[in-house]
């Protein structure tokens, strides 16, 4: 659920530097011209590699974003355990927003190619997943120290949580608030512990 950031470099030799060089190009293209603007050749140039080593590797700009996607998929990111579950989701949200209105922001980038090409919407979606089921663990730990009824569904308190955030800042793009990450986190809080969000056995 952590919006997609740059991976940390792996070690690999110089066929793992130029894929970071060449991801790093693609961010870099999408944040400041968009996703119509995107080419092969840009990114080539831009990262200083080669272009037919750019086609080769990659084929086409639909290569490209899928895996800038997988590398944003292969973060290694866990959600920060500050004892509570109001703490827990407070410091997500806030990496929520921060993601989105850093500058320039890959977040946003992103979520808008997603509208553009049925790759990256299918990638978005599935990176989204694999965040909400990284971000359980806030749940469960709740539920392990009784700060929730038994049976809470995560996915169900997390996207009430989090829900705010993207309204604000993907749908109304307001600008930011800082005191929405901790507001948020408090109702969805105290709307799980009265078993809101609690399943039938």
């Amino acid at each position: 659920m952590n919006p997609p950031a740059r991976p940390r470099p792996r070690p690999g030799g110089r066929t793992a530097r130029i894929r970071e060089q060449v991801l790093d190009a693609v961010r870099a293209e999408l944040t400041e011209h968009g996703y119509d603007a995107l080419t092969v050749d840009t990114v080539a140039a831009r990262a200083g590699v080669h272009r037919t080593t750019v086609y080769r590797r990659w084929r086409d700009t639909g290569g490209l974003i899928a895996d800038l996607f997988a590398a944003a998929a292969d973060i290694d990111w866990h959600p920060r355990d500050t004892g509570s579950l109001r703490g827990d989701l407070a410091v997500l949200n806030a990496e929520i927003q921060e993601s989105f209105t850093e500058q320039p922001s890959i977040a946003a980038a992103l979520v808008a190619v997603s509208f553009r090409s049925e790759e990256a919407a299918r990638a978005l979606q599935q990176l989204w997943e694999d965040r909400y089921a990284q971000s359980e663990i806030i749940v469960e730990r709740a539920l392990r120290r009784g700060e929730l009824p038994p049976r809470t569904d995560p996915r169900a308190l997390l996207i009430a949580a989090t829900a705010p955030l993207y309204h604000q800042l993907v749908l109304l793009r307001t600008p930011p608030d800082p005191g929405l990450p901790d507001r948020a986190a408090h109702t969805a809080t105290v709307a799980g512990r009265a078993g809101a969000f609690t399943s039938p056995r």
